[in-house]
C-alpha cells in the first residue's frame, strides 16, 4: 500500500541529512555542554555555532536565542516568564492580548495566567482569519504587558502582517510575541525589521528533530525561568542541553531553501484549484502568498471530516481535521469557530498539508481518492 503523507503540519520527516548530522554527537561527541574538559567543550562549540545559525536566520543576536525543547515550552516560557518578571518588578503591567485562533498551549497559557492574575483579552478575527487591527488598537491599555499572536495558523494557514502589528506594538511600548512555528523559513522573519520581541520557533516542523526548540528573546528583556537549576541557557531554561538535537536544528534551518517555498506553493495551488472544483466546498483562511505555501483546509460542508480522513488512511493518504494537539478531543476546532464555520461546517474539514518531499504524482492519486471518497460518503449522508 501506498504511504503518502499529507498532515506535515503535525510534524515533518527528519532529513537524511539532518540525521547524519546529528549522529557523531550520540557516540562520538557526545560530552556535556557545561563541562570544562575537551569533549565537553567540543559540544559547546557545536551548540553555540548551532546558536548563530538560529540567530543569524531572523537576524537576531546569538545570546538573543534559548533553546528549549519545542514551541509549546517556548511559547509558555515567554508568556509565563515575562508575566512574573513583571509582576515581580511590581509594574502593574498584567494584561495579555492574544487572538481567538492561537494554538492550545497559548491559549491554555493564558487561561492559567488568568488565576494568577493577569487580564486575557482575546481579540477576533475575520473570515480569513486576519487579526482585527482595529480592535487590536482599541485593547491595548496603559497595563497592557504584550501581545501574543501566531504568525502562520497551524489550521487555517494564514499569514499575519506582522511587521503591522509590530509597529503598533512598538509605538504603544507593549512586547510582541509571535508563535513562528509553522512559519519559520516557510516565510521571512525579521527582529528588527518587524520589532519582535520575543519569538517561538520549533524543529520538527522543518525535517528536524521533535523535542527541540527555541525562544528568540530581544536583548534586555526580563524574563523568570519556569524551571530552576544549573543556570544553563542563561539560566532562563535550566536543565543540560539537548546537543544532538539542537545540532539537527540548525542543520535543517540551514537547508531550507527558497525552492522548496516554490514547490511547495505550486502544489498546494494546484491542489485547492482541483480540490474546489469538487461541488459544495469551501477554502478556509487566506489566499495566495498570505497563506502557508504548504497549507491546504477545506470544508465540505455536508459530510464529516473524520470520516475522510478515515478513508483516506485506509488508501495510505495521512491527513488531519485540525492541530495534532487536539486531535484527541471530539470539540470543534476554535480555529474554525473563529472564522465564522458553524459547528456542522467545522466538522466538515479536511486539512492537507505539504513538504518539500510532496510529489505531483502523490497529489494526483490523493486527488484521485478524494474524489471517489467524497462522492461516496455523499451518497450514504443524510446532509444533503
Amino acid at each position: 500500500m501506498r504511504n503518502i503523507y499529507l498532515d506535515n503540519a503535525a510534524t515533518t520527516k527528519v532529513d537524511e541529512k539532518v540525521v547524519r548530522e546529528m549522529l557523531p554527537y550520540f557516540t562520538e561527541k557526545y560530552g556535556n555542554a557545561s563541562s570544562q574538559h575537551l569533549v565537553g567543550q567540543e559540544a559547546k562549540r557545536a551548540l553555540q555555532e548551532s546558536r548563530h545559525v538560529i540567530a543569524k536566520s531572523i537576524n537576531a543576536k546569538d545570546d538573543e536565542i534559548i533553546f528549549t525543547s519545542g514551541g509549546t515550552e517556548s511559547n509558555n516560557l515567554a508568556l509565563k516568564g515575562l508575566f512574573f518578571a513583571n509582576k515581580e518588578a511590581g509594574t502593574e503591567k498584567n494584561h495579555i492580548i492574544t487572538t481567538k485562533i492561537e494554538h492550545d498551549c497559548v491559549l491554555n497559557s493564558c487561561k492559567w495566567l488568568e488565576k494568577q492574575g493577569a487580564k486575557i483579552t482575546c481579540i477576533d478575527v475575520n473570515s480569513e482569519g486576519f487579526v482585527n487591527i482595529n480592535q487590536l488598537k482599541q485593547s491595548i491599555t496603559p497595563n497592557t504587558l504584550v501581545v501574543s499572536i501566531i504568525h502562520g495558523n497551524n489550521e487555517i494557514g494564514t499569514i499575519q502582517d506582522i511587521e503591522e502589528i509590530g509597529k503598533i506594538c512598538r509605538e504603544k511600548g507593549v512586547y510582541f510575541h509571535i508563535d513562528a512555528c509553522q512559519s519559520y523559513t516557510k516565510t521571512p522573519i525579521n527582529v528588527k525589521k518587524q520589532n519582535l520581541d520575543l519569538v517561538t520557533l520549533n524543529s520538527h516542523k522543518i525535517h528536524g528533530p521533535k523535542g527541540v526548540g527555541a525562544l528568540y528573546i530581544r536583548e534586555g528583556i526580563k524574563i523568570i525561568p519556569l524551571a530552576h537549576g544549573g543556570g544553563h541557557e542563561k539560566a532562563l531554561r535550566n536543565g543540560t542541553e539537548n546537543v544532538s538535537g539542537i545540532v539537527g536544528f540548525a542543520k535543517s534551518v540551514n537547508l531550507a531553501s527558497s525552492g522548496d517555498i516554490k514547490h511547495m506553493t505550486k502544489l498546494r495551488d494546484y491542489l485547492i484549484e482541483e480540490i474546489l472544483k469538487i461541488p459544495n466546498t469551501k477554502l478556509n483562511g487566506a489566499k495566495g502568498d498570505k497563506r502557508l505555501c504548504n497549507n491546504i483546509n477545506i470544508s465540505f460542508n455536508n459530510i464529516e471530516g473524520e470520516a475522510i480522513g478515515g478513508y483516506l488512511d485506509s488508501y495510505g493518504i495521512c491527513s488531519s481535521t485540525g492541530s495534532a494537539c487536539s486531535s484527541h478531543t471530539l470539540e470543534t476546532s476554535h480555529v474554525l469557530k473563529a472564522i465564522g464555520l458553524s459547528n456542522l461546517q467545522a466538522n466538515t474539514t479536511l486539512r492537507l498539508s505539504l513538504s518539500k518531499y510532496t510529489t505531483k504524482e502523490e497529489i494526483d492519486y490523493t486527488l484521485e481518492i478524494l474524489k471517489k471518497v467524497v462522492e461516496k460518503l455523499r451518497r450514504m449522508s443524510p446532509i444533503k
